[in-house]
């Protein structure tokens, strides 16, 4: 579910002129222009006013709305951040520049802006779902929650929260908890969201047959569906249908371009094949959408490895096992490096460390069962 109506306050509030070359009437006939939804029109007017009126915040959030509204998304980043220099705590600038970079793709930009607007407006639902939002997508599960667990006495039942919180549960694995969620949707009726959930808990179990049944269920009730081909791609190749999942990951991007989970997952499979260039590519971009993903910073790893660039592997290697120190693969492929480096003691030590690792995991597993 994407929450992402643009928050247009066209404002009024601007001094007069009393000039004469008054700009006030090309300023009111673009804020007229604006609330009839001609924003082609509207914006040459605001243009115009801003070459007599630089300095007016007000007027360079409304010709940014514009733009945006217009698609043009890089222009309308550009006028609302001269109108937060202008005026930095304006909370209707902060959360159309938000809205702008989350419409382009940049969730991590995105979720700074939101967390400010906010601040300053800690009642808005709108801007609570979409902050929410961007901490799924950038993989922060625990935040999201954190974000909605306040409003869930307040929202239970609004269907847009059920989904976003009853999603960041099942994704940190608080399963239990999370079927509540799923069950009060399904008690509206069987729906793409409630299956897409029901598939992610299924995958998350590694029962891909299931997750499969449901996943596909999802594009069947809504071919839309943002993140549904993708999961379905995961439970595809968890079957072994390579190419079923490649269809799925690539209908995925045809949808959302800034999907993580397809990007990321097409990069794996191009790593594979070894297309190396196309998986860069792939990683780069995956980790242009979740900054600081240990997954793709392993995979960028791996490929500069696998190119010669043994000693560059080996910095960003040391660098995500100091960070991510249970991350298995990072350790893996740190002792590849050591071992191509000949320093074999240090290459010995990542091997046992691999070895205490999956005899934890396989401890924890145990336990489980």
């Amino acid at each position: 579910m994407r929450l992402l109506t643009v928050m247009v306050a066209v404002s009024v509030a601007f001094g007069q002129v009393g000039q004469s070359n008054d700009p006030e009437p090309a300023l009111q006939q673009a804020i007229q222009l604006h609330q009839a939804g001609d924003f082609t029109k509207a914006i040459p007017l605001y243009r115009a006013y801003l070459k007599v009126r630089p300095n007016s915040p007000d007027a360079l959030t409304n010709l940014g709305a514009a733009l945006a509204h217009e698609g043009k998304y890089s222009e309308a980043i550009a006028e609302y951040s001269k109108a937060l220099k202008l005026q930095p705590k304006s909370p209707q600038a902060l959360a159309n520049l938000g809205i702008a970079y989350y419409k382009t793709g940049q969730i991590s930009q995105a979720r700074g802006e939101f967390r400010l607007a906010r601040e300053l407006m800690p009642a808005n639902q709108q801007i609570t779902f979409l902050l929410a939002d961007c901490e799924l997508r950038l993989g922060d599960y625990k935040a999201a929650i954190a974000i909605l667990e306040p409003l869930e006495k307040t929202l239970a039942e609004d269907q847009g929260f059920d989904y976003l919180f009853g999603t960041a549960l099942i994704r940190d694995q608080q399963t239990d908890r999370g079927l509540t969620w799923i069950d009060r949707i399904l008690r509206r009726g069987d729906s793409a969201e409630a299956r897409l959930l029901l598939g992610t808990t299924k995958l998350d179990a590694h029962d891909y047959g299931a997750a499969r049944e449901d996943l596909e269920k999802a594009v069947q009730l809504n071919p839309k569906l943002p993140e549904a081909h993708g999961y379905l791609g995961l439970a595809l190749a968890g079957i072994g249908d390579a190419e079923g999942a490649a269809k799925a990951f690539q209908t995925e991007l045809t949808l959302d371009p800034f999907s993580f989970v397809a990007n990321f997952q097409l990069g794996v499979m191009a790593s594979a094949e070894q297309r190396n260039a196309d998986a860069r590519k792939l990683f780069e971009r995956s980790l242009a959408l979740r900054p600081g993903d240990a997954g793709a910073r392993y995979q960028i790893a791996t490929l500069d490895l696998a190119d010669g660039k043994v000693e560059k592997a080996r910095i960003a290697l040391e660098a995500l096992v100091k960070e991510s120190p249970s991350f298995t693969p990072a350790h893996i492929g740190l002792a590849t490096v050591y071992f191509r480096l000949q320093r074999r003691q240090d290459g010995d030590r990542e091997r046992a460390i691999v070895g205490q690792l999956n005899a934890e995991a396989q401890a924890a597993e145990t336990k489980k069962k």
